[in-house]
């Protein structure tokens, strides 16, 4: 298996520099044109990363998502799922690795097959870093109108969190 996963990339640029000399296309100079597309997209889009990357931190260091997570814990004891379920809610929409550190921690400390670790690789799999995503897609496309795309994407977020939870209580 592991030589087919080696010999993939090598096969899929194989058949398109093939596809491309049917076609009569000069793929090098295809390839050069989109390679500097990439690399001025990528100039467009680093000063929002830069300020996401400080505004993750900021949350990180000020002690904001203890405080949230504070103030809503007995909201997770009502519902009955563990209050170590909701700083990842809270962190995976602003930072992936963040939130994939909280997710291995949550998974050592309860374990694989708890109910609190099966809600968290449930929760982490299902959502989407929001905050970046959105950095990158409108940051790359100079698109400042963000009316719509933030509530609605953290309304997906927290569905997600409530359907983790529903399907490892219903279907364990």
């Amino acid at each position: 298996m592991a030589q087919v996963g080696a010999a993939a990339m090598p096969v899929i640029i194989g058949v398109i520099v093939l596809y491309g000399f049917l076609k009569n296309v000069d793929v090098f100079d295809s390839f050069l044109e989109g390679a500097k597309e990439g690399i001025s997209s990528s100039f467009r889009i680093l000063p929002t990363l830069i300020g996401l990357i400080v505004a993750v931190s900021m949350v990180r260091a000020s002690g904001l998502l203890d405080i949230l997570c504070s103030l809503a814990e007995p909201l997770t004891r009502a519902v009955g799922i563990s209050p170590e379920i909701l700083p990842l809610a809270i962190l995976r929409p602003i930072s992936g690795s963040g939130s994939s550190a909280y997710t291995l921690s949550i998974l050592q400390q309860f374990g694989a097959d708890s109910e609190t670790g099966r809600i968290a690789s449930v929760l982490a799999s299902s959502t989407e870093t929001t905050f970046y995503a959105i950095a990158v897609y409108f940051g790359a496309c100079h698109y400042k109108k963000l009316r719509y795309t933030v509530p609605a994407a953290l309304l997906g977020d927290c569905a997600a969190l409530v359907f983790a939870v529903l399907t490892v209580k219903l279907f364990g």
